[in-house]
């Protein structure tokens, strides 16, 4: 499709974003990560945007807690194993110099090609 015109390089978008998979099913897959890495997710907030195209956009603001390692572990495993997620902002802090966990927010968006 590099070579393509835009309408083929419109219709691969499709097919990458093109999934089975049900934001829930993702959610779960996304809390499954969690779990896996250490970190501890607390309750998230989500949001539907619909463009009135094919693509909808699932928006995630997800609070987080774990060490530096763990979040950087979460987010690399959740965009390898997620194809259609995004992360779009990041916020993290520290406590104090001497705790060793980060508290901070993720904010995530699952780009969904509407059947």
């Amino acid at each position: 499709a590099a070579d393509g015109g835009a309408d083929a390089k419109v219709a691969a978008l499709y097919r990458l974003l093109k999934k089975e998979d049900t934001p829930t099913d993702w959610l779960a897959k996304l809390y499954g990560i969690g779990r896996g890495t250490g970190i501890e997710l607390q309750q998230a907030s989500y949001t539907t945007h619909d463009s009135g195209g094919r693509i909808s956009r699932y928006e995630i603001v997800l609070p987080v807690a774990g060490s530096y390692s763990q979040v950087r572990d979460f987010l690399k495993r959740a965009t390898a194993e997620i194809p259609v997620l995004s992360v779009d902002q990041m916020t993290l802090k520290r406590e104090s110099r001497k705790d060793g966990a980060l508290h901070g927010e993720l904010r995530l968006t699952l780009h969904m090609v509407q059947s």
